[in-house]
């Protein structure tokens, strides 16, 4: 799914993943933990002085960019300006979610930075936020020179621009891409791995092959069959864990026949979700929410199982003639859980088509339909998301709030409601009202939103024996650590 190199722009879990391993925050979670920690910012306080929060951030007098260069609160400055005025997919974060304006970025000197943000913000929440890849540290100095009418896009996507462990060597476009190790990382030991090479492999029995052989020392998304495969390899450890990645099927709508919410509802009351999870082979969870589980506001409640006579009932409710045609937009390659995209397609157009609808799958390269998808031209998408930060909201606004310009509005989905109950509960700071406000945002988009939520799956990865220091971990930026791997 690998469409950009750019931290402002990246937003699929390939693009964060190898960002994440390049460029810096000035916080961040320590891989496998809860708590912020410093990065870029040895320190911070937060006061309030009326309306208004201040953030001052105290920078590492001792962290560099890999061309040598100091870190400064300018380039702190022009990295989050720069993320809102491109405006790509997650400017959301820093424009919504921390009500970030590039006049609140106030650089006090080299050292110090000061960010400003209204009392209606949680000042915890967006420092969570400051832990994703959009707000990324880039080096002014190297970037301006380059940036021309995509504001240095391109120029990223050959070229590296970070204070990380990791440089860009080169990305061959849908092939592989290899980052060398930062020889002059300010952060501590260089990186053991002098070269990572992550190599695009679509096909399942491709990446056990891989991984048996010794081709690749590490894989991920193995499917449940390839998996007992290798359980009883003696050089080989299966590492896995529930991840907070969510499967659904997106439908547009504003495209007849899905601008009706019970022909909405028909489709979801046509899938049998027990199927799915059986399909798994047990690496994945039923989840038919936008929250995941693990996080506050999950409710646990799946009010959908099949029900064929009942979804047929609401599109003749809809009008809709038996027949009516619905493009279903798939991606190529592997899904969450280690399922095929295309065999997960598959069987929803199974189930959905014993209503009389009929699917007509379009498979596409991930980076192909997300712009289609991006476009709001799909009509039914399968496709998964993840939270960019773990509080609530890093779900509750994409998939509920239209006005982010994320799930919802790729959907089409302009809900007055589900905007304003999604805005209320991202800025209320006490936590049971907080749960009990995403209960109730979670239900209304159940029933009303433009998704068919099918469930959360675990992620399995092989590890060949030689490799120490692999660590999984979903709520993090990157949520694998390459600085942290070693190989014998």
């Amino acid at each position: 799914d690998l469409i950009t190199l750019d931290p402002a722009v990246a937003y699929e879990f390939s693009g964060i993943l190898i960002v994440g391993n390049m460029y810096e925050s000035l916080v961040s979670f320590n891989p496998g933990e809860a708590e912020l920690v410093p990065v870029l910012a040895n320190g911070w306080e937060v006061t309030e002085d009326g309306d208004m929060w201040t953030i001052t951030f105290t920078l590492d007098p001792a962290a560099t960019f890999a061309s040598g260069n100091p870190v400064t609160a300018e380039d702190v400055a022009f990295s989050w300006t720069r993320a809102m005025e491109i405006n790509k997919s997650p400017a959301f974060l820093l424009t919504d979610v921390c009500a970030m304006t590039p006049e609140n970025i106030i650089p006090v000197d080299a050292g110090t930075l000061e960010l400003k943000l209204p009392t209606t913000v949680s000042p915890q929440v967006c420092l969570a936020v400051l832990t994703f890849s959009t707000a990324a540290v880039l080096e002014k100095a190297a970037v301006e020179p380059n940036m021309g009418d995509d504001m240095g896009e391109a120029w990223l996507n050959d070229n590296s621009a970070g204070s990380g462990p990791y440089v860009l060597d080169r990305w061959d476009r849908s092939v592989s891409i290899t980052l060398n190790a930062n020889p002059d990382y300010w952060g501590g030991v260089v990186p053991a791995m002098k070269r990572v090479i992550l190599q695009n492999t679509e096909e399942m029995a491709n990446l056990q092959a891989a991984i048996e052989t010794g081709d690749a020392d590490i894989v991920q998304d193995l499917g449940s069959e390839q998996s007992a495969a290798l359980a009883g390899n003696p050089d080989i450890t299966l590492n896995s864990g529930l991840s907070t990645l969510l499967a659904y099927v997106g439908m547009n709508a504003t495209k007849p026949p899905l601008d009706n919410p019970d022909v909405r509802e028909a489709i979801r009351y046509a899938v049998n979700y027990e199927d799915i999870i059986t399909l798994l082979g047990g690496n994945a969870q039923l989840v038919q929410e936008i929250i995941p589980i693990g996080f506050l506001g999950h409710t646990g409640n799946n009010p959908f199982s099949q029900d064929i006579d009942k979804a047929k009932e609401l599109l003749a409710q809809a009008g809709v003639a038996e027949g009516t045609e619905i493009d279903f937009l798939v991606p190529t390659g592997t899904g969450p859980g280690g399922i095929e995209w295309p065999t997960l397609a598959a069987k929803l157009q199974a189930d959905i088509e014993q209503t009389g609808l009929k699917l007509n799958i379009q498979q596409l390269q991930t980076s192909e339909l997300l712009n289609i998808y991006r476009a709001q031209d799909g009509e039914l998408v399968l496709m998964n998301w993840g939270p960019d930060f773990p509080d609530p909201d890093g779900n509750a606004t994409p998939f509920a709030n239209w006005d982010a310009t994320s799930l919802a509005w790729r959907n089409d989905w302009n809900d007055p409601v589900a905007i304003e109950m999604s805005k209320a509960a991202a800025v209320e700071l006490d936590p049971a009202k907080r749960t009990q406000m995403y209960a109730e945002l979670v239900d209304y988009v159940q029933h009303n939103g433009p998704y068919v939520m099918l469930y959360q799956p675990t992620r399995v990865f092989g590890v060949r024996n030689n490799v120490q220091g692999f660590i999984y971990d979903p709520n993090d930026t990157p949520f694998v650590s390459f600085w942290l791997i070693s190989k014998e």
